[in-house]
């Protein structure tokens, strides 16, 4: 498995090298060693629950973030291709306000470490996609954060026409008023 930072301070693309064969592949979709390697000790350990959603064609999912001490996460796509997008919201992080998209698929079975202090969302973009999130802390609604998907000064580019946003996601206020909510998360 191969580790790289991206340009977003902290964000890590974690790539599996699968084995194929003629029954098909096998690979690690996880390693604690290595993780803990690249992270430091303890911290494949932080992680307490596994989730998992399915979206068909053109969902929306996000931007979804946690205030307080905000929630790292390890995503990948184990079925299908999303367009995954991250927007920094630690205010003393050098990459503070800046979103980046990736490609997480399952072809490459590629990760996204995401560290706390990030909104997250997704656009499923084939028939089906199910994503799968690891996370480092038990969900708590209370500390729920939430960026409009379409937010004008977020300005995030969905490569498909966007057939179904939830209600909640909706309803999420904006990149302004999340600036002046002072519940933005701070690196530890």
């Amino acid at each position: 498995m191969r580790i790289e930072q991206t340009e977003l301070t902290d964000v890590l693309i974690l790539t599996p090298e699968p084995f194929h064969d003629e029954r098909g592949l096998f690979t690690r979709t996880f390693d604690a060693d290595l993780f803990d390697a690249h992270l430091g000790p303890g911290a494949a350990a932080a992680f307490v629950q596994d989730s998992q959603s399915r979206s068909a064609r053109g969902v929306v999912r996000g931007m979804h973030g946690r205030g307080g001490r905000g929630e790292a996460k390890l995503v990948r796509c184990a079925h299908g291709a999303v367009h995954d997008v991250l927007v920094d919201i630690r205010p003393d992080s050098p990459t503070f306000g800046r979103s980046r998209a990736f490609l997480l698929d399952d072809a490459d079975f590629r990760h996204l470490y995401i560290p706390a202090g990030f909104l997250h969302g997704f656009q499923a973009l084939t028939d089906t996609a199910d994503v799968c999130y690891r996370i480092d802390r038990p969900h708590d609604p209370a500390e729920d954060l939430g960026v409009a998907y379409d937010d004008p000064d977020l300005a995030l580019a969905w490569p498909q026409e966007v057939t179904v946003v939830s209600a909640r996601d909706r309803a999420a206020g904006s990149w302004r008023a999340l600036l002046d909510s002072g519940h933005l998360t701070h690196r530890p």
